[in-house]
């Protein structure tokens, strides 16, 4: 039997099983990534992350990422961090990630050497870019169910819809967060935001990951719930985003890039067969 190492790593609690495919290939499917991310009978994960070799002279390496329904998704801004706390060394200050949402980079943070920062690139917020299935004003999407309304689109490399609500802790995130993924308005589904505004510059926020439930952390959902919060005259540019994992800070910069920073942690190490990896429905 054909073992593969793996490295479970985490921010703010949101994990990650890691592969480095770097040197040698590694098939992955849908069932397989499922039995693997079940809590209870496998390993345990939100998502998959594989890391591969770079593509082109402009990257150091090619990341991709699978949620634990074993969809495949353009970006995880926590995942990435993990990546750079792995790869960041003496002679490599700042990583370049190529991932389906593009290029990527990432530091370690200065101030903390536990923290990383990630160049997410510029938030969009055209209609067809979210996507969405008509054309909408994207600071106000017409979507509602009760008791929430009035949502924000952004795309961080993924669609996220966010809104804004006095209470996060009041509002039944496991019952309206699987609704809304699906909600026709979303053909490629959407990650669902429910932010309170704490201040000028804190957020307290709670995500329903698209392909993966609700989640300790979502990065690019943060970094979604900072731009939303700036486009509504909120908050200001740099804002603490706590989560149930705990804090982020987002910065949104005056060029449209979003910069978010914070812990990535190493949980343990280990080997699976690698035909596990690969079974697949064919779903």
């Amino acid at each position: 039997m054909v073992e593969r190492e793996f490295i479970k790593m985490h921010g703010l609690g949101n994990d990650f099983v890691i592969v480095d495919a770097q040197s040698r290939p590694i098939s992955v499917g849908n069932e397989g990534i499922r039995m693997l991310s079940d809590r209870h009978t496998g390993i345990g994960f939100d998502q998959l992350i594989t890391i591969e070799p770079a593509p082109d002279d402009e990257t150091d390496v090619r990341v991709r990422i699978y949620n634990s329904d074993g969809s495949e998704v353009s970006a995880c801004g926590n995942a990435m961090r993990c990546v750079a706390r792995l790869m960041l060394n003496d002679s490599i200050s700042k990583l370049r990630i190529r991932s389906d949402a593009g290029l990527l980079k990432a530091w370690r943070s200065p101030s903390n050497s536990s923290h990383f920062s990630v160049d997410m690139g510029p938030a969009r917020d055209n209609w067809q870019d979210i996507p969405l299935a008509q054309e909408c004003d994207t600071n106000h999407l017409p979507l509602s169910r009760v008791p929430v309304s009035d949502p924000v689109a952004v795309n961080m490399g993924n669609p996220h819809a966010v809104f804004f609500v006095e209470d996060v802790s009041s509002i039944k995130i496991e019952t309206l967060g699987p609704d809304l993924e699906h909600d026709p308005l979303f053909p490629e589904r959407a990650n669902i935001g429910f932010a309170q505004i704490m201040g000028t510059d804190a957020i307290r926020l709670r995500v329903w990951e698209r392909g993966a439930g609700l989640t300790l952390a979502c990065g690019s959902g943060a970094c979604a719930a900072a731009v939303a919060a700036h486009r509504r005259g909120l908050t200001g540019r740099n804002v603490q985003i706590t989560v149930d994992g705990g804090d982020l800070n987002i910065e949104v910069r005056d060029d449209g890039h979003v910069v978010m920073s914070g812990p990535a942690e190493e949980s343990f190490r280990g080997t699976v067969a690698e035909d596990a990896f690969a079974t697949s429905s064919g779903k």
